[in-house]
Formats: C-alpha cells, structure tokens, sequence
C-alpha cells in the first residue's frame, strides 16, 4: 500500500466508526411489567454521585407482607440469597438486571423465568419503609439505573416514604382479584377460533402459559362452590367470593380442595394442568358475574 492508499484509509476510519455508532446507541431494553400489583410508589430513584456514595438505588414500591412479587421481564435468575441479612433476588435480562427486596423466594440460581411469573413474596422486614415495600433495582454492569424509566401501563400512586402505610387504592375490596398464576398471558378473553374444534366462538376467560403441575392460588377469600370434569373444562374448581361473583380454574391436572370448603386469597385450589379440550399445559381462569363470563382482566 502506498503513502497516498494509507493517508485515505486513515482519513475513512473516523468516518466509518461515526456511521456505525448510531446503531448502537439505538438499541434499548425492553419494557418492563410492574412486579406488583399496586403501583404506590414511595422514594424514587436517586443516583450517588460516587460508587460508594449516599442515594437511592432503585424504587420502593409500597405493598402489604405476603403479596406476589412478579418478573419484570424474562430472564435467569442470578442469585437468591441474603445480602447484608436481607433476602434479594436478582434477575439477568441479557443487557440488564433486575433485583428484588426483601423478597422470600422459592427460585434457584439457573431459573429460567417469563414475564409476570411469580418469583416470591414480599416480606414485612426487613424494612427502610414505614411498611412493608419492594425495593426494586436496576442494573446494567455496575451502573444502578432508573427502574420506572422502563415500567409502564397502570396507574401509578406517589405516597410519602416516611408516613404510614397508604391505604388501598379506590375500588380495591372484595371485588378486586388477584392473579391465581404468574406467567403470561397467552390467549385473552374475546371472540376468537378454538385451536381444537376450529369454531369461532367466544373465549371465555384468560389463559395464563405456566407449566403443568403450577401451583394455582384462589384470586381472592370464598367458598368452593364447584369441584368436578367437563369434556371441554377438564378439572376444574369454581369458588364464590360474594353473591353474584365467582372465579373459575380449569384444564387443571389435580383439585386440592373440596365443595364446601373456605379458602383464603392466594391459597393453593389446585394445579395446572391440560385436562380437557387443550393444547397444552395452561390455566384457563374464568370470573362469572350473576353467571355470565366477562373479562377477568377487568379485575385482576
């Protein structure tokens, strides 16, 4: 190569890596779901200015004790241990990861988890919260980012960190369920075509994708009203938690409980299965109101 060929691939080089760059910087995580279900958030995020400096390195989100703490994304989970006396989670994304405070957790390191998949419960303490919260973080290497830049939909509620714990949000009570399963949702309620018999119809409740055998918790306190197979249902359970409101878990592989019965909100009814006209292992979860099917996500 000659002087004058070497003077003009230095000269193309800055050019080059200036067309490239913005390729990179394009690219950005993923959006991530709310952990739990109330969005009262008490301290932000607040950065130290040096590694080992006063700030906030995450986001408290306010709950009470024993409430499902949920995946911000799809990931492996890193580590499930104690730090410093508190139970932490850690959950690798790929590009970053997500950690969870104080949490007790059934998961192990090498977990593969979804999205919205239950990964533990809140813990009253320890606690830098007036009540019980979540101390959610955020990382990509060693730097803690903002967690809220990436979790959207919802409602979100700001308390005073330092006060008494917030009360529940407007229409919070009875009528208000919980999830019975983590995981996704992979067919919503709505008109659509059945995957087995091919005809348009109604699909009358939400499917969550979670592994047969999945623990399946009641979406709220009531009493088994309905323990019994269909050919289409397969198992399943129907629980009354008022007059006029009733929740439904079918294509289950095994019925933990019986008519008659009184269960408490997130207390196991049975588990996942793919009993029934199915394609595999799911939850079809129906809520009936006066005995008409609507959409449980209106509730949850």
């Amino acid at each position: 190569m000659n002087r004058r060929s070497s003077a003009l691939v230095l000269t193309l080089m800055p050019i080059l890596v200036l067309v490239r760059a913005p390729a990179t910087l394009a690219a950005s995580p993923d959006p991530w779901s709310w952990p739990l279900d109330d969005h009262a958030l008490g301290e932000r995020f607040d950065p130290p200015q040096s590694d080992y400096g006063a700030g906030h390195r995450g986001v408290d989100i306010s709950a009470r004790a024993g409430d499902v703490v949920r995946a911000v994304a799809a990931g492996i989970v890193t580590f499930a241990g104690q730090v410093g006396g508190v139970p932490v989670v850690t959950i690798d994304h790929g590009r970053e990861r997500s950690t969870y405070q104080p949490v007790r957790s059934h998961m192990h390191v090498g977990d593969a988890v979804q999205s919205g998949q239950a990964v533990g419960t809140l813990l009253g303490s320890p606690s830098h919260c007036a009540g019980a919260c979540l101390h959610l973080g955020r990382l990509a290497g060693d730097d803690y980012l903002d967690p809220l830049a990436l979790l959207g939909g919802g409602a979100v509620r700001l308390i005073d960190p330092h006060g008494k714990p917030p009360a529940p949000p407007a229409g919070v009570g009875e009528a208000r369920l919980q999830r019975p399963v983590g995981g996704p949702v992979t067919s919503s309620f709505g008109m659509r075509v059945h995957p087995v018999t091919g005809v348009r119809k109604l699909h009358d409740g939400t499917d969550f994708g979670v592994p047969c055998g999945t623990p399946v918790h009641s979406a709220g306190a009531g009493t088994v009203v309905g323990r019994s197979f269909s050919a289409a249902y397969g198992k399943r359970v129907t629980i009354r938690h008022r007059p006029g409101l009733e929740t439904s878990y079918n294509h289950l592989s095994d019925q933990s409980v019986s008519v008659g019965e009184r269960v408490g909100a997130r207390d196991v009814v049975g588990r996942s299965g793919t009993t029934g006209l199915s394609t595999g292992c799911h939850l079809h979860f129906m809520v009936l109101k006066a005995g008409r099917a609507v959409n449980p996500q209106d509730l949850l």
